[in-house]
C-alpha cells in the first residue's frame, strides 16, 4: 500500500503541469522510515489524489512522479505498458532497415524516471540513475525482456551521477549473455559499440542527428574531429567525401576504436589520421587557418551548478582556440552536453571565444535533443545538448 503525503495547496501547481519531480520543500511532512523506492501518493490539502511516485531519499528530489492516474498501480504490466509506448515511437520515427540502435527509454520524459535504456541491435545497456528505481529492477527487466525481445540485456550503472551521491551503481550481465562488443547500423553506416568499457551505455546516440547534417558540409574538405572517442563524426565526414579526415582524443582505446569504425567502413588510407593527444595541447600547438571543418564535442565541462564559472571559462577557451585553426568560410561545430548550460549562455561564450579569435560567427544551423531522447515541455531540466553549425570568417 502506498504511503500518502500532503502537498502544500501552493505547490501543487508543478504536478498539475506535469512536471515529474517534487521537491521535499513542497511536501507538508514527510515521516520518518521511509525508504528509497517506496511507492508514495501525493494528495493536495483536500485529499484529493495528484500523483503516484516512487520516494528516492529525504534530499532535494524526494519524490520522482510515474503515474498520474489513481487507479494505476506500479507493478510489471504498468512498466510494460510504458516501455511499449516508447519503443513504439522509436520504431514509427528512428528505427528502420538502416539505423538499428537507439534510445528506447530517457528517462522522465518518457515516464520511468531514473532510468536511461538504449538499445544497440540485439542489446541493450541501461542504467538506473535512481536507487529509488532498483527496487523495481526485476519487474523493469522483465517488461524490456517482453516488450524489446532482446538476446541480452547490459547494466551500466556506475554514472557519474550515483558516485557524486556516494550510491555505488553496477556493472553486470542482468538476462541473457552480452557480448564485449556489439557492431551496429546508423543510417546505414557500421559501428563497433563498446557495451561493456565504453563511454555511457557505450556510443552517444544522442548525436545522430548532427553527424547526418555535417554530411552536407564535409564533401572535399579537411576535418579535424576532437573529443572524437569512436569516430562517429569521423566516419560520416569520410562517408560524405572529406578530403582528409583527422580524429583526436586522450584516450588511445577510442582512438583505436575509431580506427576500427573507420576501417570497418571501408575508409583506409593517408587521409585519414588519428592523434592520441589532449585536445587544448593539440588546439594550442595546431597552424593557424589549417582546417576546414572543425569539431568540438567534449565531454561536460560543467557537472553541477557549482561549477558553472568554471566551465564557461573552459567552453570559452576551447573554441577561442579553435577558430584559430578555422579557415576562412569554414565550418565550426562547436557541442555542448553540460545540462547547467544554457543555450543562450553557451551563444553568449561561443560570441565571447569570436570576439577574441577576431573571428565574426554565423549559426548555419542549430540542434538539441534527438528524436529518440524526447523532452517532456515542463521537464526543462532535461535539456542538456546544443550543437551549432557556425560558418566562420575574419572580422
Amino acid at each position: 500500500m502506498a504511503v500518502s503525503l500532503s502537498v502544500g495547496q501552493k505547490r501543487v501547481g508543478p504536478i498539475l503541469g506535469g512536471h515529474p519531480w517534487v521537491f521535499s520543500g513542497a511536501i507538508r511532512s514527510i515521516p520518518e522510515g521511509l525508504t528509497s523506492g517506496e511507492v508514495i501518493d501525493l494528495r493536495d490539502d483536500d485529499g484529493i489524489f495528484l500523483a503516484r511516485g516512487y520516494f528516492n531519499s529525504y534530499s532535494q528530489i524526494a519524490v520522482r512522479i510515474l503515474t498520474y492516474h489513481e487507479e494505476e498501480q506500479i507493478n510489471e504490466a504498468f512498466f510494460t505498458k510504458k516501455i511499449a509506448r516508447a519503443l513504439k515511437m522509436r520504431s514509427e520515427y528512428v528505427l528502420s532497415d538502416k539505423t538499428d540502435a537507439c534510445r528506447v527509454i530517457h528517462s522522465e520524459n518518457d515516464g520511468i524516471p531514473g532510468l536511461v535504456v538504449d538499445k544497440y541491435g540485439d542489446y541493450l545497456s541501461l542504467q538506473f540513475h535512481t536507487p529509488g528505481l532498483e527496487v523495481f529492477k526485476e519487474m523493469i527487466i522483465s517488461a524490456l525482456v517482453a516488450v524489446v525481445k532482446p538476446l541480452g540485456i547490459y547494466e551500466r550503472s556506475d554514472v557519474a551521477v550515483r558516485q557524486a551521491r556516494d550510491e555505488g551503481g553496477e556493472r553486470l550481465t542482468l538476462y541473457g549473455e552480452v557480448p564485449d562488443r556489439v557492431e551496429i547500423k546508423e543510417n546505414g553506416l557500421r559501428f563497433i559499440v563498446d557495451i561493456k568499457e565504453g563511454q555511457k551505455t557505450g556510443f552517444f546516440l544522442d548525436q545522430r542527428e548532427k553527424r547526418k547534417a555535417l554530411q552536407g558540409f564535409a564533401k572535399g574538405k579537411d576535418v579535424v574531429n576532437c573529443f572524437s572517442y569512436s569516430g562517429g563524426f569521423s566516419v560520416y565526414a569520410a562517408a560524405a567525401g572529406a578530403k582528409s579526415v583527422k580524429s583526436i582524443d586522450v584516450s588511445a582505446s577510442a582512438i583505436e576504436l575509431a580506427k576500427e569504425n573507420m576501417e570497418l567502413n571501408g575508409f583506409v588510407g593517408d587521409q585519414y589520421t588519428y592523434e592520441v593527444e589532449d585536445v587544448k595541447k593539440y588546439l594550442k600547438e595546431a597552424e593557424d587557418a589549417c582546417v576546414d571543418i572543425l569539431i568540438l564535442d567534449p565531454p561536460a565541462f560543467i557537472k553541477s551548478r557549482h561549477k558553472i564559472r568554471q566551465g564557461v571559462r573552459g567552453y570559452r577557451n576551447i573554441n577561442e582556440e579553435g577558430l584559430r585553426l578555422v579557415r576562412e568560410d569554414g565550418i565550426l561545430v562547436s557541442c555542448s552536453c553540460s545540462s547547467h548550460l544554457s543555450y543562450q549562455d553557451f551563444r553568449h561564450l561561443l560570441s565571447e571565444a569570436g570576439a577574441r579569435s577576431g573571428k565574426q560567427l554565423q549559426i548555419l544551423e542549430t540542434f538539441f535533443h534527438g528524436m529518440d531522447h524526447p523532452e517532456l515541455v515542463p521537464y526543462t531540466e532535461s535539456t542538456y545538448l546544443k550543437t551549432l553549425f557556425m560558418r566562420v570568417w575574419n572580422r
